[in-house]
């Protein structure tokens, strides 16, 4: 598994219509009328990276194993959620486990596509859903703060001050990605999977001929990340629908950069998402199959060899560690072993971005 995240946003902003081009397929109904998304969706699409396809191809690989990204989209979120307007509220819990938000803001003027506050205004939309979203974090959190006030010890006195205090900033507009959480908060936190805590990537669906450099509105949504630590990506919803019902890899690639584009919206939208949780991608390969992996950045060797089983984690003994470039060059593990290109690393590696692995453990 990559990462998963969660897609919020008002009604009629794509959400849907991205959701089924990022999954590639019909789960999501995507329809000109609010609400249209009734039941929360998930789907998982692999994460698209050419090194893996060029580790199988040397290794003589019978099966590609790609990383993945897990996509949950729920109901279009209105102002007034909270209080049981429209029906995304009914949803929030379904992404309250996921890793990162995936907010999609509507960047495009068309008149055939009704918006629900009658205009397009990207921040004033932006402000109305983590409005929402601060409010249903409220609920939370004062169901808690309600919770440990039967108790006095120390450690309920220490929970009731930084519950008081994540109350306080949600109810003066700050989200709580917005500061910065001690370990003692964030044990705190843990448990209640607060959705205003988690990393936001801003994603600005513009019109089809909008696509390779945005729009004023796209601008403004930039602007309004930065002023929050976070980014933005330039999507057009339409042109990926467009893209994933392409089967042919070369007509895929010709189609797109026709478009004046190097990637699809798909990718720009998964690196996004790595940059924003500080992800990176280590890689197994052999005959049987070639496997792409995630673990975040800083992580060391064991802890690469528990996201394929907690067994190699456990016995680990050492990595046997080829970088990708140097995979290629020599062509193969073979290769780089006799031009000693393979390395023995332990406990202590920290796993570089590409690292081609073999575990040697013991249980």
């Amino acid at each position: 598994m990559g990462f998963n995240c969660g897609i919020v946003g008002l009604p009629n902003v794509g959400k849907s219509t991205l959701f089924n081009a990022l999954t590639q397929t019909a789960a999501a109904e995507a329809a000109n009328y609010p609400f249209c998304t009734i039941e929360p969706n998930v789907g998982r699409v692999g994460v698209p990276d050419p090194r893996l396809y060029k580790l199988a191809e040397i290794a003589k690989s019978a099966k590609i194993v790609p990383t993945q990204l897990e996509a949950v989209d729920i109901a279009g979120l209105v102002k007034g959620a909270s209080r049981g307007e429209g029906l995304g509220n009914q949803f929030l819990g379904h992404i309250r486990s996921v890793d990162a938000i995936l907010h999609i803001v509507r960047c495009f003027e068309n008149g055939d596509v009704t918006h629900v506050n009658g205009s397009v205004d990207p921040i004033r939309d932006i402000e109305v859903v983590e409005t929402e979203l601060a409010l249903a974090d409220l609920e939370s959190l004062k169901k808690r703060e309600a919770a440990v006030a039967k108790r006095n010890n120390p450690e309920a006195i220490a929970e009731k001050k930084c519950l008081q205090k994540f109350i306080e900033r949600l109810e003066s507009g700050t989200p709580l990605n917005q500061l910065e959480f001690t370990d003692e908060e964030n044990a705190f936190a843990q448990p209640l999977n607060l959705i205003t805590k988690k990393p936001v990537l801003y994603v600005c669906n513009v019109g089809e001929d909008e696509i390779a450099v945005g729009n004023a509105y796209s601008k403004t949504v930039e602007d309004f990340a930065k002023s929050r630590n976070s980014s933005t990506v330039i999507v057009s919803a339409a042109i990926e629908s467009e893209i994933a019902v392409i089967q042919d890899e070369n007509e895929r690639r010709e189609y797109i950069q026709s478009l004046g584009l190097s990637e699809s919206g798909l990718a720009r939208i998964i690196r996004g998402g790595y940059n924003l949780l500080n992800l990176i991608t280590f890689f197994t390969a052999g005959p049987i199959e070639a496997r792409a992996w995630t673990v975040g950045k800083g992580s060391k060797a064991p802890a690469a060899a528990g996201a394929i089983h907690t067994d190699f984690e456990r016995g680990f003994i050492c990595a046997e560690t080829i970088s990708y470039d140097d995979y290629v060059a020599y062509g193969g593990e073979s290769g780089a072993k006799s031009a000693g290109k393979m390395r023995l690393e332990g406990k202590e590696y920290v796993v570089n971005d590409g690292d081609v692995f073999h575990f040697r453990f013991n249980v």
